[in-house]
């Protein structure tokens, strides 16, 4: 559907370079990394909306590098989703359908379509400043879907929102995503929206693009350190034996460490979980005690905002991560005992 070959651009700081992609038809495609890492400008490349200084980029096969954007059948839904103030929510949606001259009997079928697609059939005669940044972003996506794109470009469609709302709006693009088989590239920071979401993932960081891959190769097999240190080295613990507790959940005993998680039938040789995924406190929290245990900390890592922990729990050295600020209020330090929670959405069967 879209390939990217050999493409250099200029940025502020540094030149993206030597981009390779190519994006399958139908596909969710998430570019992951660090703000400035020149994710942005390769939705605006593909959109046709900067100047490349060399490579090649094709669309259907057909070579859309000197391609007006107009001609490339693209929607581009930007951060800040660009919603006209002085236009109520139906008329924003209607506002590309204008440009392309389409009939009146078939905008109205278009908008109506989309407003029940995204729920927001009750909006439709509300003015914008008046909505949510959730009611906003399902707007902003009507508006792009209204002209009936090849391709969806979504540049931190969430990045505003709070997590509740993030969570759910999550769940909804994939939804809409699979409904409508439109091939959707997607950038963000966050990891959790390129796990959730993504068929694959592309690492980006500097302007180099690092590592390819499905979610499993991503996050379980990173390829080098710069990919390691943004999503965290996994930890994968060995299971020796396994009880089914019913319910779909399933105790895995990993080194002296009974582990509970879903369970959905396959066999559990291996389980993973991210650093980020471990809750540390210097104190005994309180709560049942579901994969709760004692260790003892063997080694810190100051890492940007963030401290990198290793914990022995049992047979187990556990790399745990957690805010700079709270390991030093916390006064925890190489030698101390303290309480890890494995949080139980975060295991995953490798």
């Amino acid at each position: 559907m879209i390939e990217i070959r050999d493409m250099r651009v200029r940025l502020g700081r540094f030149t993206l370079r030597d981009v390779n992609l190519r994006i399958r038809e139908g596909e969710y495609f998430v570019i992951l990394g660090p703000t400035g890492a020149g994710k942005t400008v390769i939705l605006e490349a593909i959109a046709g909306l900067c100047r490349i200084r060399g490579g090649t980029i094709f669309i259907n096969g057909e070579n859309a590098t000197n391609m007006p954007p107009e001609r490339r059948r693209i929607a581009y839904v930007p951060q800040d989703y660009a919603l006209f103030p002085f236009l109520n929510v139906r008329e924003n949606i209607r506002f590309g359908l204008k440009k392309k001259e389409v009939e009146q009997e078939e905008t109205d079928r278009r908008i109506g379509k989309l407003a029940h697609l995204l729920g927001i059939i009750h909006l439709l005669d509300r003015q914008v400043g008046n909505l949510s940044g959730g009611e906003k972003q399902r707007v902003s996506l009507a508006r792009a879907l209204a002209t009936a794109p090849r391709i969806l470009l979504l540049d931190e469609p969430l990045s505003s929102l709070d997590v509740s709302t993030a969570k759910y709006l999550r769940l909804e693009l994939r939804r809409f995503h699979d409904e409508l088989g439109i091939t959707t590239i997607h950038v963000t920071h966050n990891l959790m929206e390129a796990e959730e979401l993504a068929d694959r993932i592309a690492i980006i960081d500097k302007g180099n693009m690092e590592q390819v891959g499905t979610r499993e190769e991503i996050f379980l097999s990173p390829c080098n350190e710069t990919v390691s240190n943004f999503i965290g080295t996994p930890n994968i613990l060995s299971c020796e034996k396994c009880s089914d507790l019913g319910h779909g959940l399933i105790e895995a005993v990993c080194g002296r460490m009974p582990v509970i998680l879903p369970y959905e039938g396959t066999e559990v040789r291996k389980i993973a979980l991210f650093p980020r995924d471990i809750y540390v406190s210097a104190v005994k929290p309180p709560g049942p005690q579901l994969n709760r245990f004692r260790g003892v900390v063997t080694d810190i890592q100051p890492f940007s905002s963030l401290a990198r922990l290793k914990v022995r729990v049992g047979d187990n050295v556990l790399l745990t991560e957690m805010p700079k600020t709270a390991m030093e209020e916390m006064a925890i330090d190489v030698g101390q005992e303290v309480y890890l929670i494995l949080k139980i959405r975060g295991i995953r069967i490798v």
